[in-house]
This record gives C-alpha cells, sequence and structure tokens, in this order.
C-alpha cells in the first residue's frame, strides 16, 4: 500500500514482549530512495532515548487500525543496542555495529538470514567475514539521508523552482520511497505534486537542492494531487501517461533510481 509518511509519523512499535515507542522519522538510502531505518522514539522505560530499526525486522505491513507496526525484537534487545546519535551523520560503521547486534542483513553486501522468520546470530565465522569486509569501507560510507532533513528542500524544474519537499509516499511493502510530495507555494497556489525520483537529474545535498528532469509546464499539466486521497494505481498510470515516462516496473528494471550527479 502507498500511504505518506507522515501519516505513519507516530505508529507505536511493538516488540515481541512489549511497547518500544513511537516512529519519529525514517532514514534513506539515497542511491535508490529505498527505506533504511525507522527512528523509535523509546518511552520512558529507556529514558526517551531514540534507537535505529531496521525494516529488516519489521514482520508486516503497518496496522492502519491500530496505528502500530510490530518487529521482531525483544525489548532488552532494543534495550542493549548500540547507542547512536540520531542527530548526527550515521556512519557505515555504525550500521556495523547495529547490524551486528541484532543479526540483520548486510543490505550494501550479501547479508543473511536464517530460521525462516526469526533472525538469528550469525555464525562466528561469519560475523569475522563481516566485520573485515566493514573494515575495508571508509567509516563514513553511508548514503543515509533522513526524512526530516530532506524535507523543505528546494526543488526545482529544468527551467526554475517549482517548490520545496513537503512528504514522501511511500510503499510499504517495498519499503521505498515512491514520490516527494512538492508543496507549490505561489507559483501554483492551492496545488501540491509528485514527483518520482527517477525524474530527479541530481541532488545537491549541501545546498539542500532537488533538480528535476522535467519542466515547469509539465508538471503544472500534470493530475491533480489530493493528499488526503490514497494513491491508486490509476493514478500512477495517469501521471507517468502524462509525463511520457516508462510505468513503474519498466523504470524498476533500472539497477538503480539514483539521481545522477553529485552526492556529497
Amino acid at each position: 500500500m502507498l500511504r505518506n509518511i507522515n501519516s505513519i509519523t507516530g505508529y507505536a512499535i511493538h516488540a515481541t514482549d512489549g511497547d518500544l515507542g513511537e516512529v519519529d522519522e525514517f532514514y534513506f538510502d539515497d542511491r535508490n530512495w529505498e527505506i533504511r531505518y525507522l527512528v523509535v522514539r523509546t518511552g520512558g522505560w529507556l529514558d526517551r532515548r531514540k534507537v535505529l530499526i531496521s525494516t529488516a525486522a519489521l514482520k508486516r505491513e503497518p496496522d492502519l487500525r491500530a496505528r502500530a507496526m510490530p518487529v521482531n525484537l525483544t525489548r532488552e534487545q532494543v534495550r542493549n543496542s548500540p547507542d547512536i546519535d540520531t542527530d548526527k551523520t550515521v556512519t557505515r560503521a555504525h550500521e556495523i555495529e547495529l547490524h551486528e547486534h541484532y543479526a540483520w542483513p548486510l543490505y550494501w553486501g550479501e547479508g543473511f538470514y536464517a530460521g525462516g522468520g526469526m533472525m538469528l546470530p550469525p555464525s562466528d565465522e561469519e560475523a569475522e567475514r563481516k566485520r573485515n569486509a566493514g573494515k575495508e569501507r571508509p567509516a563514513a560510507d553511508s548514503h543515509l539521508q533522513s526524512t526530516r532533513a530532506v524535507t523543505g528542500y528546494r526543488l526545482h524544474a529544468a527551467d526554475g523552482q517549482i517548490g520545496r519537499v513537503e512528504d514522501y509516499i511511500v510503499d510499504d511493502r517495498k519499503w521505498a520511497i515512491r514520490y516527494l510530495v512538492a508543496d507549490t507555494g505561489a507559483w501554483l497556489p492551492g496545488r501540491k505534486v509528485l514527483v518520482s525520483p527517477h525524474w530527479i537529474e541530481r541532488v545537491d545535498w549541501q545546498t539542500a537542492e532537488v533538480f528535476l528532469d522535467l519542466t515547469r509546464l509539465a508538471i503544472e499539466g500534470s493530475p491533480q494531487f489530493d493528499p488526503s486521497v490514497p494513491v491508486s494505481e490509476d493514478y500512477e498510470s495517469e501521471l507517468y501517461d502524462h509525463y511520457g515516462r516508462p510505468k513503474l516496473e519498466q523504470a524498476g528494471q533500472r539497477e538503480h533510481a539514483a539521481p545522477r550527479g553529485e552526492k556529497r
């Protein structure tokens, strides 16, 4: 199902033995716009510390009615997890430490799953191999971006600014950002538009700007988007047809949806 991220923020996170806290924000991989972690603000049981939970730990899709997401973790596992300051850059070294603690698959490598639905610790040999592989990478070799930090980035068409990033539409089965929601401000008063990461030319992370390979005229004529209505397959087809772009399935055949240009 496609949901806007703002609607998921605040969902309760349920461990196998009790509540952990609630979703505060998300981290996504800026090469392919896939959600990698939920930032969970814990309750008083852990001094309201923020912790990172991989989407690999989620048992199933979010429960819309209960506004909750169950995870295959215990409160004790979370209590003893590496203390990572989510307000600062999360490095690859941090990720390796986190994944070793929980025995989560390394999404940037081969990874591992064991025991069906439960994630079990790797063998000593496997753990050592993962540690050594991680040491070969620079500590800051991470491509994680915060959804909260990227919210507000200026959005530019090929011929001028169109607005700012206001929200994201995420596929809660694949945990991938399907669209950025643009607030068009004074340019198109009262309008919000969707743009796919596949249509991004490049992102300047230093100046907080996203550059699209779309024209303002094309964006102005795009199908009307209503944030209060779920994004349907029919709307997506209409959107892709309008821009003359390949449908999602065809676009997904590209190895990455990452924008071209400098990342850092």
